[in-house]
């Protein structure tokens, strides 16, 4: 791929993107590529090196070996230019609680020498349905509005790239939805949303991609692609009777492996939409009784369990 076409689809990269304290390897080796206009999901347990690498994307700290760029600047060169381009929501976000609401994102709006502050300080608030609540101190709102606001600061400079460090964290379900939809909201073909995370509904709901790390890459792509790619497609048939014999009776070509659960049936299919008529017309013919048939869906929780539990155990 030629480097104009690179820079029009990439927004962020890294090779071999290393960061130690001390003898203890935060990040390792970390090789990855981010697309422009995509939410890209970052996940991992607590401690796993996901701030770390924030903190390293957005020009905060240094690298202890490799390279990364972000919207084509390169990271420990770039570093000014980079904080410009990029907004970030830290775990723990500190909002001048003693400010008020529409003072915080003015400060901020200020700092970034957005040309019309007092406007987009307006349009942010008005977006996220705070401009009733402008003059209260930040410190009087709830959980969920602070997040809101602080959202809204990460954005008040219309950054290429949104960093977003466990957003829904300490929120309760109804603040956590809230935020949830807000990031639904800000998906744009222009903005590239960086979500961390160990929320894995939440990483399986809004991402179009996703990374399970922990200390280094284990593995990156579509929720549903990852799924398919350790599991597999597997049809679910339930039967009034399983008799002796009917798993190897089916004999038909493009079933990989049957497995028998009591009086279900689970049968590995390379194309479920294309192969279920035939299986189910098979086994009419053997004079199985049909219930119901459905496709076996494993969860990101599985495929995120699964590969840390083999990660641990090669460690």
């Amino acid at each position: 791929m030629d480097q104009v076409n690179q820079e029009q689809c990439s927004v962020i990269q890294t090779e071999h993107l290393t960061r130690n304290f001390g003898a203890i390897a935060a990040v390792n080796d970390l090789d990855l590529e981010v697309n422009k206009g995509e939410v890209f999901g970052f996940l991992g347990p607590n401690g796993a090196g996901k701030t770390t690498t924030v903190r390293m994307l957005s020009g905060l700290i240094a690298p202890t070996s490799g390279r990364a760029t972000i919207v084509g600047l390169e990271i420990g060169r770039d570093n000014r230019a980079i904080r410009e381009r990029v907004g970030v929501l830290t775990e723990t976000p500190g909002l001048y609680k003693r400010l008020s609401v529409v003072d915080n994102l003015l400060f901020f709006a200020k700092l970034y020498a957005v040309r019309y502050p007092e406007r987009q300080t307006e349009q942010y608030l008005r977006l996220f349905e705070l401009w009733d609540r402008r003059d209260d101190l930040a410190g009087t709102l709830s959980k969920g509005m602070r997040q809101k606001l602080a959202i809204a600061r990460a954005l008040i400079h219309e950054p290429q790239v949104l960093f977003l460090d466990e957003p829904t964290v300490g929120l309760d379900p109804e603040a956590a939805l809230m935020v949830r939809k807000l990031i639904e909201t800000l998906r744009t073909k222009e903005r590239t949303i960086f979500l961390c995370t160990h929320n894995l509904d939440e990483a399986d709901r809004l991402c179009d991609r996703v990374a399970l790390f922990k200390g280094r890459l284990l593995a990156v792509g579509e929720p549903r692609e990852l799924k398919e790619r350790l599991y597999g497609r597997r049809t679910v048939i339930h039967l009034a009777e399983v008799y002796a014999g009917l798993e190897d009776a089916i004999k038909l070509p493009f079933i990989k492996k049957v497995e028998r659960m009591d009086n279900t049936l689970v049968i590995s299919l390379s194309d479920p939409e294309k192969e279920n008529p035939l299986l189910v017309n098979r086994l009419v013919e053997l004079g199985a009784e049909i219930q119901f048939v459905n496709e076996l869906r494993v969860s990101l929780e599985d495929l995120y369990l699964d590969l840390m539990e083999e990660n641990d155990a090669t460690d």
